[in-house]
């Protein structure tokens, strides 16, 4: 089994760009996932924002979550549980309107620097679709551009904490899904591990490594590369021993925003192979199919796309 792929982003400043350019292509090419070091956001603020989110889970979430695990009855299960998942999670939206002072028991501190966050995974977002473009050969600002709504773009952020687990085996900590959107950026649990990617028929583990940012890629950038770059199924098992800390931010097309396969990838492929939509009316459907196969989602684009025709800016 090949290793799964870690990017040390110093080197594009370097004599090893190319090298480095490669191993992304290849990442997005085999994987749907790779991880990123030395991404431009110090540690020290990587440290701070670990901290307060694990503050916040012992102080605010946790004992909610007993009380849920008490009245679902999921403390001693003796049959698979295939409708919910073991996690405490809450969401912060960032475009294109802030919902961060709306969020309750946050505190003056965590909400500074989760906004900061924000910011600097932004920016990291739209260094990274660049990237993509540059190995695809598509002019630089293609996917940003590909991904603006009449507001810009969708972000936010599921913080999720995936506490001890006494029965794993009859319940995920997150079932097998692939993400809707663009493009996933996580920072993740240092220690405690969880997240499976499936590649090739077996599930493979994204290793946790301090400060890193584990990047995926959603099922929009697998429409607009024609199919060249997959969304990746994925899943966390629930782990007996310790609490893993996981907050993915989804730099997402606006919900306006018209997606479809890049002109100039269908020219290469000679077919065109996704169906043309608005982002809003994809995410309507994946609600209800999250944890389904994606195949059937862009099929119901494709017959929704044949009945109402949508112009392109």
């Amino acid at each position: 089994m090949a290793t799964f792929p870690v990017i040390n982003l110093e080197k594009l400043n370097g004599e090893e760009r190319a090298a480095a350019m490669e191993q992304i292509k290849d990442a997005c090419e085999n994987w749907g996932f790779f991880e990123v070091l030395n991404h431009g956001i110090p540690r020290d603020f990587l440290d701070a924002v670990e901290r307060l989110t694990k503050e916040h889970y012992k102080k605010c979430m946790e004992q909610r979550f007993k009380e849920l695990v008490a009245s679902k009855a999921l403390e001693g299960l003796e049959a698979e549980v295939t409708d919910m998942d073991w996690e405490s999670t809450f969401f912060l939206r960032h475009l294109p309107e802030s919902n961060m002072a709306e969020i309750p028991d946050l505190t003056d501190e965590y909400r500074k620097v989760m906004k900061e966050f924000a910011v600097k995974l932004e920016k990291l977002a739209e260094e990274l679709l660049d990237l993509l473009c540059e190995n695809l050969g598509l002019e630089k600002g293609y996917l940003k551009k590909a991904f603006y709504g009449a507001k810009g773009p969708t972000f936010g952020t599921k913080v999720s904490n995936y506490p001890p687990c006494p029965t794993p085996d009859k319940i995920k900590g997150l079932r097998a899904h692939t993400d809707a959107g663009g493009i996933i950026l996580l920072f993740q649990d240092p220690v405690v591990g969880g997240l499976q990617l499936l590649k090739d028929g077996e599930w493979v583990d994204v290793p946790p490594l301090r400060h890193s940012i584990v990047i995926n890629l959603g099922d929009q950038l697998e429409v607009i590369t024609n199919g060249k770059y997959k969304s990746v199924e994925h899943r966390v098992i629930a782990q007996t021993n310790g609490a893993r800390m996981s907050i993915a931010s989804f730099y997402n097309p606006g919900s306006d925003a018209v997606i479809y396969p890049a002109p100039q990838l269908v020219e290469e492929e000679r077919k065109e192979i996704y169906p043309k939509f608005v982002f809003e009316d994809y995410m309507k459907l994946y609600a209800g199919l999250k944890f389904q196969a994606k195949g059937p989602r862009f099929e119901a684009m494709k017959a929704m796309e044949t009945t109402t025709p949508i112009a392109t800016a």
